[in-house]
């Protein structure tokens, strides 16, 4: 039987997920229950959790809409159908992109799944449906001499500049994501190694070098700069703080980001993970191995690193076409 209709004492409840209680079997219930099977036995991430439970929601109410109350009572037609309202839209929602449609459905096979191993479903409806495969997307990355003047643009005067400054060479020296970077806390930098300790998604931990400008940056920050902005607040161990002496949000440093992006008349666009895919593009320019940049940046499968070799591989084609005399010949 599931485990519950709610989340586990210590654990909230993901944002756009309902709290009522849900009557055993429907639905709700068990979406509920799914969620804090995540949470609890798969250690999912919190962004990955939200996403989960804002895809399921909409899906209950897409049976609701057919009239289908419990989850035992799903067919595979159902849930195929599901798949062709996300990727054509309907009256209350635009049509997704592949790879929005994609996580939703890996989002309700995995529901599924769960409600068959706990003895609620005879079978499983979603065990033949397939996710759209997304288009391969090729990451953008600056080019050394962007990242540079980006990370060289005199910042104003007071706290906060240092502490972007500092958060900027975190992010281009390690890779990390925004998120990791955010989530660091003081203790997870060592000034004497040159390491700084991430907490990667799942929960999965991992140590990666940083380079000394960072580590300047990062000293510059916290002696001069962290300290006051730490007195409006009530005590953090977070690395980086807002004004309010809180750790920083993900909004607020993407926000860094882009604000330094255009103050150093970089006119190329940028995103949450453009410093990153920055970082693992130049490493594999500058002869690093894959398989190094994929323990750097924390990928589970070098499938996911080896995306970045396409982007090398297409540089090296355009300045091949550009240079070598016979190219076009």
């Amino acid at each position: 039987m599931p485990r519950g209709t709610g989340f586990l004492p210590g654990h909230d409840r993901p944002a756009a997920y309902g709290d009522g209680v849900a009557a055993p079997g429907s639905t709700d219930g068990v979406i509920a229950a799914y969620l804090d099977h995540l949470v609890v036995e798969r250690g999912t991430a919190r962004n990955t959790l939200d996403s989960y439970a804002r895809d399921l929601r909409r899906y209950a109410a897409h049976l609701d809409g057919l009239g289908v109350a419990k989850i035992a009572d799903v067919t595979s037609a159902h849930v195929t159908a599901f798949g062709a309202a996300l990727r054509e839209g309907d009256d209350e929602h635009k049509p997704l992109a592949a790879s929005s449609a994609a996580r939703a459905l890996v989002a309700v096979r995995g529901l599924h799944k769960f409600a068959h191993a706990e003895g609620l479903t005879e079978h499983n409806p979603a065990r033949e449906v397939r996710p759209p495969t997304p288009a391969k997307r090729l990451p953008k990355a600056l080019p050394v001499d962007d990242v540079l003047r980006l990370l060289e643009t005199p910042p104003p005067d007071g706290e906060r500049p240092l502490r972007d400054r500092a958060l900027l060479e975190v992010l281009y020296s390690t890779g990390a994501r925004i998120s990791e970077a955010v989530g660091l806390d003081v203790d997870d930098v060592d000034d004497a190694e040159r390491t700084v300790l991430l907490d990667g998604k799942g929960g999965k931990q991992r140590l990666v070098p940083i380079g000394r400008p960072a580590l300047a940056a990062l000293h510059a920050y916290t002696v001069r700069a962290r300290p006051a902005l730490a007195a409006h607040g009530r005590g953090t161990a977070a690395l980086f703080l807002n004004a309010r002496g809180s750790r920083l949000s993900r909004q607020s440093a993407w926000q860094v980001l882009k604000d330094t992006a255009e103050r150093a008349g970089i006119t190329a666009a940028v995103s949450p993970h453009t410093l990153r895919h920055s970082f693992a593009t130049h490493l594999l320019e500058g002869g690093a191995d894959v398989r190094v940049v994929q323990e750097l940046l924390g990928h589970a499968s070098v499938t996911t690193t080896q995306v970045y070799t396409l982007v090398t591989v297409n540089t090296l084609r355009e300045v091949y076409a550009t240079a070598h005399p016979r190219a076009l010949g």
